[in-house]
């Protein structure tokens, strides 16, 4: 693919959530967008390439499912997560990329980590990842971030590439 072709092709993004929009109050600015997040994976919930996507509920801290703060907090420990702007000011985008899946900017490929299979979304130019945890028949929406690490995002283009040549093989 030439470059030419590929800014033809660009996928532009929704518009930021900014915590400013809301006077800087983090109590308003987490309300309003949770109040996305379940508008777009609870009463519309997004489509992968004609598969309506379930969501991970449980284990609900605050009101708010276990998905939502995957995707705005990070952290290891479910209880202790911690609030990330750049994810939470992204919350449009997960849903969004989901549903244009099938746009050839997006680089779409399956991973194995433990015995969990996931797809990934990558948004080259923004540095931006949804992932989606395969279960027995259905997909969840399990994570979506900005890479901040350049041998991350190295890693996941190595990860595709290899997607890609072992699909050709087949």
């Amino acid at each position: 693919m030439d470059e030419n072709s590929e800014i033809e092709q660009y996928l532009e993004l929704p518009e930021l959530i900014e915590l400013s929009q809301f006077g800087g109050n983090f109590n308003r600015y987490l309300e309003a967008v949770y109040e996305i997040f379940a508008d777009e994976f609870i009463r519309k919930r997004p489509m992968f390439r004609g598969i309506r996507l379930a969501l991970k509920k449980y284990p609900v801290t605050d009101g708010k499912e276990a998905t939502f703060w995957h995707m705005t907090s990070e952290g290891e420990d479910e209880e202790n997560r911690i609030p990330d702007m750049r994810r939470l000011e992204r919350i449009k985008w997960p849903s969004f990329i989901i549903n244009n899946s099938e746009h050839p900017y997006l680089r779409v490929w399956e991973n194995t980590r433990g015995n969990k299979t996931n797809v990934l979304i990558l948004h080259n130019d923004e540095n931006y990842v949804v992932i989606l945890r395969k279960g027995n028949g259905y997909l969840l929406p399990w994570t979506a971030y900005l890479i901040e690490h350049n041998w991350r995002k190295k890693k996941f283009i190595k990860e595709y590439e290899e997607y890609i040549k072992s699909k050709e093989r087949q």
